[in-house]
C-alpha cells in the first residue's frame, strides 16, 4: 500500500480506485506519517482533485501541491503538527 521514499515522505498508490477511496486511504495512511511529514498520493480518479482539496481544507493537513501527469494525479500532503 505504501512505501517509504525517504524518512520524511510516504507514498500511497491509489491508482485505479474510485471516489471516495483515494481520500479514505490517504486519511488512513496519514496516521503513519509523523507530524510535519509528507504523504504523496498517486490517483487516477479525476474526482480526486476536488476531493483532496476539500479534505485538506476541512482538516488541518496542508495540500502543498498537486499535478496531473497524463491522467495520474499526484498530491503532496503535509501532515499537521
Amino acid at each position: 500500500m505504501s512505501e517509504h521514499a525517504d524518512a520524511a515522505e510516504v507514498v500511497l498508490d491509489a491508482k485505479g480506485l474510485k471516489c471516495p477511496l483515494p481520500v479514505l486511504r490517504a486519511r488512513k495512511a496519514l496516521r503513519d506519517v509523523p507530524p510535519g511529514g509528507l504523504l504523496r498520493v498517486l490517483a487516477t480518479d479525476p474526482g480526486s482533485i476536488a476531493d483532496f482539496q476539500a479534505y485538506c481544507d476541512a482538516s488541518a493537513n496542508e495540500l502543498t501541491e498537486w499535478r496531473d501527469d497524463a491522467g495520474v494525479y499526484e498530491f503532496l500532503i503535509r501532515r499537521a503538527s
